[in-house]
């Protein structure tokens, strides 16, 4: 068999799995026994709504959520480092000086411009 062949075979088995289970789950899915308005009501914690559902918030809370992320990557990258940097020499601690450098950086930046001042 050549290997577009496998290749195509691979893909028909892949769509017919993906549609049978959508269409699976469609047939044996849960369904109420009669409709209910309430369905479509707004709750908070089972309590009426205190204002409308829809709010906006201020884009300061985005800012910390994604320096948050930044510096939870850091941390991700610095543990498989750190237990080894006994094997990898001075190179490495100098390469993971400029990475923590450049992150420092940016965080200086942020505090800097006031992303991160909570009012």
């Amino acid at each position: 068999m050549q290997h577009w062949a496998a290749a195509l075979a691979f893909l028909a088995l892949s769509a017919v799995v993906g549609v049978s289970m959508l269409v699976i789950s469609w047939a044996l899915r849960v369904r109420a026994r009669k409709h209910s308005p309430l369905k479509h009501q707004t709750y908070e914690c089972g309590e009426e709504p205190d204002g409308p559902a829809w709010l906006k918030f201020h884009p300061r809370y985005y800012v910390v959520a994604l320096v948050f992320v930044l510096f939870d990557v850091e941390a991700a990258f610095l543990f498989p480092w750190a237990l080894s940097v006994g094997k990898l020499g001075l190179v490495a601690i100098i390469d993971m000086l400029v990475f923590v450098g450049i992150l420092m950086l940016g965080w200086w930046y942020a505090i800097k411009k006031g992303a991160l001042e909570w009012q």
